[in-house]
């Protein structure tokens, strides 16, 4: 293991090699057959926005490439457009359409690591200017959770993931937390995960430095 990975990632927290890309493999390729995915593609398909389960906390989810959809997102969490969105793509292949020059250092860690891992970065194309953040980034994150890869890989492009929580209060870590104000300031409420209490908490965010290819934490 190099001091790429034990430079962000202590050695006791890294994902077991043996595992890691067969776990994510296993979650691509035995993805069952959610009945509510036509639904919400038809909604996001006309700039709708839909409050769903993620592989970190509920969110809501619209078209990343839709900037009216994103502006109404912006407004129903009050929040200001130079704090942006995460991006979920549902695979390396797809990340790579947006960050075509993927350091293969990282693109080996995205294909092992195990938990949520969002990643800023600097170098993207094809991504709507109101989604750089205020640091000249752009946060990306490859979804673990196989009801959100399934539903990105039909849907063909990325999603928007923004907690749902209006800015200020607390992010939900199930959907009972959620606010009756993000509720109806969505078109659609998946079904899916509404009776799952399991404790959830943001993903793990990291930035690549573009001369020194090192993981710095941004977030954990």
């Amino acid at each position: 293991m190099d001091a790429y990975f034990t430079s962000a990632f202590p050695s006791d927290k890294l994902p077991d090699s043996s595992t890691g890309f067969q776990h994510a493999k296993t979650q691509m390729t035995g993805m069952e057959q959610y009945y509510e995915i036509e639904k919400i593609l038809e909604i996001m398909n006309r700039g709708g926005l839909v409050l769903l389960p993620t592989d970190t906390v509920w969110s809501v989810g619209c078209d990343a490439t839709d900037t009216d959809a994103l502006l109404r997102l912006f407004n129903l969490k009050k929040r200001s457009v130079k704090k942006s969105f995460t991006i979920l793509v549902s695979s390396v292949d797809m990340l790579k359409r947006f960050v075509p020059r993927l350091h293969p250092r990282l693109e080996t860690l995205l294909m092992y690591h195990t938990r949520p891992l969002t990643v800023l970065y600097e170098k993207t194309e094809n991504l709507p200017p109101v989604l750089e953040h205020e640091a000249g980034t752009f946060a990306i994150r490859i979804t673990l959770d196989p009801f959100c890869q399934q539903l990105i890989e039909n849907f063909g492009k990325p999603i928007i993931a923004s907690s749902a929580n209006v800015i200020s209060e607390p992010f939900p870590t199930h959907f009972g937390m959620v606010s009756s104000e993000i509720i109806v300031g969505v078109d659609y409420v998946v079904r899916h995960r509404q009776k799952d209490k399991t404790p959830a908490s943001p993903a793990v965010m990291v930035r690549l430095e573009e001369d020194d290819p090192e993981l710095i934490v941004v977030r954990e």
